[in-house]
């Protein structure tokens, strides 16, 4: 059996801005989990959830948050799993907040972190990360950039013959 890729999100509101990122897990048939967990208002969930993540089948785990943003970094401290963050674009701040309360982790407890609203990165990300154990995934990851650049080589030439 494959591992899977938790996504978990703060709220969920942060659904719409992560529905890329489901999508592109799914399309690389990577088995998905989506979950909402509060590192503030359900930090014993977090806990158990991270601490039980390798046993349940997790390879990594994808955390969305916006403002305080604390979530990547809570899952992190109870899992040797890689977590990758996505901070959640704000009113107040533009997603600036939760950009930094992501990246700007304590030494021992890394997560990686994707642009504000990067769900789809987040997505790829974990992707190529399974990849380096999965040979199969691994050629889907290479079709999918072959197909990145075949779209782009045909913007350039439908450019190339208007102008």
């Amino acid at each position: 059996m494959s591992k899977k890729v938790a996504v978990v999100m703060g709220s969920d509101s942060d659904l719409e801005t992560m529905k890329p990122c489901i999508a592109r897990l799914q399309s690389f048939g990577i088995p998905t989990e989506v979950r909402v967990i509060s590192a503030h208002r359900t930090p014993a969930a977090a806990e158990r959830f991270a601490s039980q993540a390798r046993e349940d089948g997790f390879g990594a785990i994808i955390a969305a948050a916006g403002k305080a943003a604390h979530l990547a970094g809570v899952i992190a401290a109870y899992t040797t799993l890689p977590v990758i963050g996505v901070p959640i674009k704000t009113s107040m701040m533009g997603g600036l907040d939760s950009l930094l309360s992501m990246v700007q982790m304590p030494k021992g407890i890394p997560v990686a972190c994707v642009a504000v609203d990067g769900a789809d990165n987040a997505a790829i990300l974990a992707a190529q990360m399974l990849a380096l154990s999965d040979e199969d995934l691994s050629g889907k990851l290479s079709a999918f950039k072959a197909q990145m650049a075949d779209e782009v080589a045909e913007k350039d030439r439908h450019i190339s013959e208007k102008l």
